[in-house]
């Protein structure tokens, strides 16, 4: 269901959120880089933030599964969206790495550094490779089940909210009629969880002044200085997946990447300013529901493409671990590169709900190859921070292009709201109509 319409008339410019957060992030720079023990003192602005709206992540996210599944006609639909999704998933994410990979074959950002692996600081990694054992598909698998049903929405685990809400409106949809009274309250509670996430991104534009303050306090404009071949190179190869890899995907379904890059500024820009995907996954679905999206495809898609849709963070792990790798003066065989891309591919899908994944991935991945030691890792430890941003915003657009693609494929795309939304064309909202009576007899809405 769609939570809100959008206003009759643009607003003042210094009243839109994306400028607010714009100026915040510039306003964090720069107490940051002139005053950084004040910087680094604002960090808890950002954590509070984050951690707001982590809170209502799972609510959102089990709501918006629950009442989109519970009003499909046909429960092979779920199977249908979910294998069509994880289709996408594989094949773009590995395109992902292999992407990184052919890049830092290329560009060498690590050659001629010519780094003593006597002199790394294993004991600045260590932590992120203790925890890189937790990785394990048996630990993956097992974490993916909550120890109760309210468990679920209090770990902070996504696929376990996925665990519980997907059966949970299957259940809805094979009730049928009888449903209709949860399906109502469910659909209230939906309105009111999207009410209260517009009300806290209000705060947003504090919540990135906060953890932009910090980034630039705790580790300097120098740090980025020191390794800009890798940094530059990280940041020019997303942008560069995202152009030509997601844009000419957007394009094939008939839609520009521009556009939908401009229609999600202000999910953007809080992700830049606070370098979490997660603080606009909620803002996230709302918007692909306004851009024509059904709300079940909308509630499957998302955030599992949270989990599975790592196109930035595929990106990389292959580079930095072939930066690694060249810094230290290792060449490793074409075999050795592949198998790092293999287990980069799982071990990536493991990572799902970690606190630093990407970090924490990489020393994972660099464990299978005993040529490149684990303890490389500290030669981008002062700048992973800065490259965290670019991960994120780029699997939050690889997220926003695999709904609606797969929402084509599903013929669950209302095309001309999508054309009105990315023209920047105000657009009603969409009603959704209670479940059919019958078992398994809920109403989808189609809008081809």
């Amino acid at each position: 269901m769609m939570r809100t319409a959008e206003p009759a008339r643009r607003r003042p410019w210094w009243t839109q959120l994306y400028v607010q957060v714009l100026v915040a992030i510039v306003a964090g720079a720069l107490v940051g880089h002139y005053w950084p023990q004040t910087g680094v003192a604002l960090k808890p602005l950002g954590d509070t933030f984050i951690k707001i709206v982590k809170m209502i992540i799972a609510p959102v996210i089990f709501l918006t599964i629950a009442t989109g599944i519970g009003r499909m006609r046909s429960l092979g639909t779920v199977g249908s969206v979910a294998a069509k999704a994880f289709t996408y998933f594989i094949v773009v994410s590995s395109f992902a790495l292999v992407w990184g990979l052919v890049v830092a074959n290329v560009v060498r950002p690590g050659a001629g550094m010519a780094v003593d692996p006597a002199t790394l600081n294993a004991g600045a990694v260590s932590g992120y490779a203790a925890k890189s054992h937790e990785l394990t598909l048996t630990g993956f698998l097992l974490d993916i089940v909550p120890e109760t049903f309210v468990g679920a929405f209090t770990g902070g685990n996504i696929l376990q909210v996925l665990f519980v809400a997907i059966p949970f409106g299957i259940s809805l949809a094979l009730i049928g009629a009888r449903a209709a009274p949860v399906m109502t309250l469910l659909d209230a509670l939906t309105d009111a969880f999207f009410t209260l996430v517009s009300i806290f991104m209000r705060a947003a534009p504090i919540g990135a002044f906060g953890a932009f303050a910090f980034t630039i306090g705790q580790y300097g404009i120098r740090s980025v200085v020191n390794l800009i071949a890798l940094v530059a190179t990280f940041y020019t190869t997303s942008l560069a997946f995202v152009l030509i890899v997601l844009g000419g995907i957007a394009l094939a379904a008939g839609f520009s990447i521009l556009r939908l890059i401009a229609y999600l500024k202000e999910e953007l820009l809080l992700v830049f300013g606070t370098s979490s995907s997660e603080a606009a996954l909620p803002s996230l679905m709302e918007k692909m529901e306004r851009a024509g999206v059904d709300d079940s495809v909308v509630g499957i898609v998302v955030p599992t493409g949270y989990s599975f849709n790592l196109d930035g963070t595929n990106i990389y792990m292959s580079l930095a671990s072939l930066f690694i790798a060249q810094a230290l003066g290792i060449e490793l065989s074409l075999g050795e590169q592949l198998l790092l891309l293999g287990v980069a591919v799982i071990s990536s899908k493991g990572a799902a709900g970690v606190t630093g994944a990407g970090f924490i991935t990489l020393a994972a991945t660099l464990s299978v190859v005993p040529s490149v030691p684990v303890a490389g890792m500290a030669l981008i430890l002062g700048v992973d921070r800065f490259m965290s941003e670019c991960r994120a915003l780029t699997n939050f657009i690889g997220n926003a292009v695999a709904t609606i693609v797969v929402a084509k494929w599903q013929r669950a795309l209302n095309t001309e709201r999508l054309a009105a939304a990315l023209s920047g064309t105000p657009v009603a909202p969409v009603e959704h109509a209670l479940p059919a009576a019958g078992p398994g007899s809920a109403e989808i809405v189609r809008f081809d």
